[in-house]
């Protein structure tokens, strides 16, 4: 795709949908994003507390690739950077084909560990009426696809910036395709 780079970071300290963006963030290790709501060992996704707070936080950093901002502007969605909720945005990097378990170094220092699929909920039609089934497509066998992003836990931590370079290292073979998390 290029050379993948962070085109925007975000993080917002409250639960809400969007988030908005920063010049920079800091990831921590073990924990997520500093001062986001998210950031945390266990669950912090309120339907997720709800059902069993003591579960690992999978979801430490959401990630979105720009190329899906793109084809939604095309389609008439107003998205950008952080209104779906993510912390990360990519460019030259197709996120969605990443195994589960490649490293990404973002920038310098921070290390990120994918651990699956964002699974789009409703609060996308409610940010934009008919965004959800906009982030979901069907492959040629009928598998339902889902675009609406990746999740990720921070294994090093390190500031993030818009430009910053991304380094992917996959996980040694056989590659386990990403399932939502």
């Amino acid at each position: 795709m290029g050379n993948p780079v962070v085109t925007a970071v975000a993080l917002a300290a409250g639960h809400g949908f969007s988030k908005p963006t920063r010049p920079g963030i800091r990831l921590l290790a073990g924990l997520g994003v500093e001062g986001d709501a998210h950031l945390g060992v266990t669950v912090k996704h309120r339907s997720r507390v709800a059902r069993d707070p003591t579960q690992p936080n999978l979801r430490q950093v959401h990630l979105i690739h720009a190329e899906l901002h793109a084809e939604l502007r095309a389609r008439g969605f107003d998205v950008g950077p952080g209104d779906m909720g993510e912390n990360v945005t990519t460019s030259g990097l197709d996120l969605l084909a990443l195994p589960a378990g490649a490293r990404l170094r973002l920038g310098p220092e921070a290390v990120v560990e994918v651990t699956g699929l964002r699974n789009p909920c409703a609060q996308l039609d409610a940010f934009r009426p008919g965004l959800m089934k906009a982030v979901l497509d069907r492959d040629v066998a009928g598998n339902l696809i889902r675009k609406a992003g990746i999740m990720a836990i921070v294994c090093a931590s390190g500031p993030v910036r818009p430009g910053d370079p991304i380094a992917v290292e996959l996980p040694p073979p056989p590659h386990r395709p990403l399932e939502r998390v």
